[in-house]
């Protein structure tokens, strides 16, 4: 009797409005991110997403029928985001610093209009919880929590901040990071973004540094904050562990990312041109990704005679990339200064070994059972450490395998419905401890 009573009864959904400006199934980075909090999310709970107009055609394609609310932006505002597009550029390259400050008024607007549109309905109660999942940022509020007195708020995972390692001095530059003194003028000068974190009744910090920030900056009891790693992985990115090689194949080595300078692909490069030549008939290059440093790179090709060993595959699109994952055997990404490094994950997804820097995000995925992670002491410390790692690696190939094995291990928490599942149940704890 207590079992088919069990059986028949439906556990009701908690009704939850859920905050996500940058919401995009077919872009890359938070967009891509944000959806997949919000699909994930959409599985377990009653969910009414608010997203920006931007998102519309891409969601109506996959999710036409569902509760989505866009938030329009004026013609000022559509004219002001071209304008700081293009001031924010030099050549090619985004000065990122000055971009994501010039871009503010823009999520600004979707800020005060997701307010005025929802203030009644949050005041009266209509929603168990309201989440704001981006701005994935730590330098924008929220403004929808002054309406939250008797519904919990909840902020993230938020995430950066991270600075680049004091032995790379020349790359910060390169990065424009002398202009990262404008996080200053949100948290300073901003209406709200103070409150927005000391008002929340659970923060979401995406990484350890993040968290550590958060903490220092706002007044949060520790109950209310919480480390919770910003990226995942789509289930099918999930791979069985390596098989062992025939002798005569070579170990193919991959890098995914843009090619620009905190990335590292050029230490990489470096590091391979000065292995012993005995080891170039031992591994195989593949480089995933275009951008700025692109023929920088292939002149360090070039000056190393590397012709051979390295292939340029250029862009590609994430689930194409699974190829490349697939026919890898190790995944060498150097990059200094990572706040998710989401492609850390993927490639252990598919089973492989990993070599990161240790700075940000990416060195707290990767552990002495998964792979190598090299302090960021300096651009010659990191070459040398490469050029001591990457031969023991190729050499050995139970490491290889028993690393693979444990990285497959690791990140299976990882795939976005068990994160979404998470949420669930951060969401009842909020709820109990409100109660």
């Amino acid at each position: 009797m207590t079992a088919s009573i069990t059986a028949s009864t439906k556990i009701k959904k908690l009704k939850v409005l859920l905050v996500v400006e940058q919401c995009n199934p077919e872009w890359f980075s938070v967009p891509l991110e944000g959806y997949c909090y919000y699909e994930g999310i959409a599985k377990y709970a009653d969910v009414t997403l608010v997203t920006h107009e931007r998102n519309k055609a891409a969601l109506d394609k996959v999710h036409p029928d569902r509760k989505i609310i866009y938030i329009y932006e004026s013609e000022f505002i559509k004219k002001y985001a071209r304008f700081a597009e293009i001031v924010s550029k030099i050549g090619n390259k985004v000065i990122w610093p000055l971009f994501n400050t010039l871009i503010y008024p823009v999520y600004a607007e979707f800020n005060r209009r997701v307010h005025r549109q929802f203030k009644s309905e949050v005041e009266q109660g209509t929603y168990d919880l309201v989440h704001a999942v981006t701005p994935m940022m730590p330098r924008y509020p929220v403004k929808i929590v002054k309406a939250c007195d008797k519904t919990p708020f909840i902020f993230g995972p938020v995430n950066g901040g991270v600075p680049f390692p004091e032995g790379f001095g020349k790359v910060a530059n390169q990065e424009f990071a002398y202009l990262n003194f404008l996080r200053a003028i949100g948290r300073y000068f901003i209406p709200g973004y103070r409150r927005t974190y000391e008002k929340a009744a659970h923060v979401l910090a995406g990484s350890s540094y993040t968290y550590g920030m958060i903490k220092d900056l706002f007044t949060i009891q520790k109950e209310r904050l919480e480390l919770f790693y910003e990226n995942g992985i789509k289930s099918s990115f999930l791979k069985e562990a390596k098989k062992p090689k025939d002798t005569d194949q070579p170990v193919n080595l991959l890098f995914v990312g843009r090619l620009v300078p905190y990335k590292g692909a050029d230490m990489l490069l470096e590091a391979l041109g000065k292995l012993d030549k005995s080891l170039r008939t031992k591994f195989k290059v593949t480089i995933v990704g275009d951008g700025s440093e692109r023929e920088t790179l292939e002149q360090i090709v070039d000056k190393y005679q590397l012709r051979d060993q390295v292939h340029f595959a250029g862009w590609v699109t994430q689930d194409d990339t699974l190829k490349y994952y697939s026919e890898a055997d190790v995944f060498c990404f150097p990059s200094v200064r990572e706040f998710g490094g989401a492609v850390v994950l993927e490639a252990m997804a598919n089973g492989l070994p990993c070599v990161v820097v240790n700075n940000g995000g990416i060195g707290e995925y990767v552990t002495e059972k998964t792979g190598y992670k090299i302090d960021p002491v300096s651009r010659e410390y990191v070459i040398d450490e490469l050029t001591k790692c990457i031969p023991v690696i190729i050499k050995d190939e139970n490491l290889r395998l028993s690393m693979s094995a444990a990285a497959i291990d690791y990140v299976s928490g990882f795939t976005w419905d068990a994160k979404a599942k998470d949420i669930i149940d951060i969401y009842n704890k909020v709820l109990d401890r409100n109660n």
